[in-house]
């Protein structure tokens, strides 16, 4: 897997976190069983940034945790049938499937972490498995499909001993 990694914002949130969160997609994207490898950008950055981008893409009007951009339109989750015919979501280069990026704020971590009292690596490794999961096509729109990506959430975090 390769993660594009880049820092727009001076919080230092006393973590490596290019590491971190390659080491939570990877663990995601095991536990969705892709079978490709694969390609993804995040971008960390400040408050008034994600509000500018939330604002563009979402018409809301207001700093958020983490925005995600998917590049590949799942019918249903992590079914990767709709890849295998169309090369346009691979890599020339590098053949890896393209999944999307990933803006975070810093600042939103920062602040939910203690809010939720636990540590800025376990937020931030939340968001970036929150992020995943939407980028192989889960959403949580209703009560069901938020359990389901909850629980996966959980059990990602879990198995990398990344606890509250």
């Amino acid at each position: 897997m390769t993660l594009q990694f880049e820092c727009e914002t001076d919080l230092d949130l006393g973590i490596d976190c290019a590491s971190l969160a390659k080491e939570v997609a990877e663990k995601v994207l095991e536990m969705e069983g892709c079978p490709y490898e694969t390609s993804v950008n995040l971008v960390l950055t400040d408050n008034e940034e994600i509000k500018r981008v939330n604002t563009e893409f979402r018409n809301i009007l207001a700093p958020t945790d983490v925005l995600s951009f998917p590049m590949i339109p799942f019918e249903k989750p992590a079914d990767y049938h709709i890849v295998e015919d169309d090369d346009s979501y691979f890599d020339l280069d590098t053949d890896e499937l393209l999944l999307g990026d990933i803006m975070i704020s810093a600042e939103k971590a920062a602040a939910q972490a203690k809010e939720y009292g636990h540590s800025v690596k376990r937020e931030f490794c939340f968001l970036v498995a929150h992020s995943m999961l939407h980028l192989l096509g889960y959403d949580h729109m209703t009560k069901e499909e938020a359990e389901i990506m909850e629980q996966k959430q959980a059990d990602a975090l879990e198995e990398l001993g990344i606890t509250r």
